[in-house]
């Protein structure tokens, strides 16, 4: 496998020495290795931006590529780690549901890592990114077939996340804040598609969103506007601001969305 690409998202910081510790030992093991770094910066230990990021970057890199994946509060306790397989998309990842989004790709396969020969000696009880996930996706780009990492299970940790609900005797949907990206734009739960043509009265928290608009450029600095994301979702913006200190929200916030007749 010529030039195989392996991908890291952690949630390490990026000047963080533990990167640099699973580069050196994939490169160990395949020095031909391309390593891209996907993102450094989800909050420590927050399995819902892990989640969101994967299912918003994993569909647009072609198949094979080995994504590594270290956000796991659960390290060193009994929790399982995967190989996950989905639409030719391979995941090395903590058994903590931080992959389940990208379920909507395809049918899953799985497995879990129980072949010590392609793990690093000795195993860390704090940082198995280092010791079991990277030197596994080393070994596998370079050629390694995955059935050879561990037996394939039926039974994983799906991540539970909030649904939107509609309301049909008032025309309400009614969701929350999903994500909140580095411009404070915040990222709702309500697919776009949902709210259609027609006018629509929208809310984060309360607060009431006056403009819709179909890009950022459309309104002026300062102004409050609502649009369909990049990921086809409800955001809701400020124009070269930061909506989630304009209006004081965080993740979970609720977000509704009235269709008027």
């Amino acid at each position: 496998m010529p030039d195989p690409i392996i991908t890291l998202t952690t949630d390490f910081g990026e000047a963080s020495p533990y990167v640099a510790a699973m580069k050196g030992v994939i490169l160990s093991i395949n020095p031909t290795a391309r390593i891209v770094d996907l993102g450094h910066q989800v909050p420590p230990q927050d399995l819902r931006h892990a989640a969101h990021f994967l299912a918003a970057a994993i569909p647009y890199f072609p198949p094979s590529v080995i994504h590594i994946v270290v956000v796991d509060p659960g390290v060193g306790t009994d929790r399982s780690l995967l190989y996950v397989e989905i639409s030719g998309h391979r995941l090395l990842v903590p058994d903590n549901g931080c992959w389940t989004a990208l379920g909507r790709l395809g049918l899953p396969h799985v497995r879990r890592l129980t072949e010590r020969r392609y793990w690093r000696e000795p195993v860390s009880n704090t940082f198995h990114g280092r010791d079991i996930l990277a030197p596994v996706a080393a070994h596998l780009s370079l050629g390694i077939a995955a059935d050879q990492l561990g037996p394939q299970v039926a039974a994983y940790v799906q991540l539970q996340t909030p649904v939107p609900h509609f309301d049909p005797q008032r025309s309400l949907w009614s969701g929350e804040v999903a994500f909140i990206d580095a411009f404070g734009n915040l990222i709702s739960n309500i697919p776009a598609t949902t709210l259609g043509d027609g006018p629509a009265r929208i809310e984060v928290n309360g607060h009431p969103v006056p403009r819709r608009v179909r890009t950022y450029g459309e309104a002026d600095p300062g102004a409050l506007v609502a649009l369909v994301s990049s990921t086809g979702m409800l955001e809701v913006a400020v124009v070269q601001g930061h909506a989630a200190n304009y209006l004081n929200v965080k993740v979970g916030a609720p977000v509704a969305v009235l269709l008027i007749d």
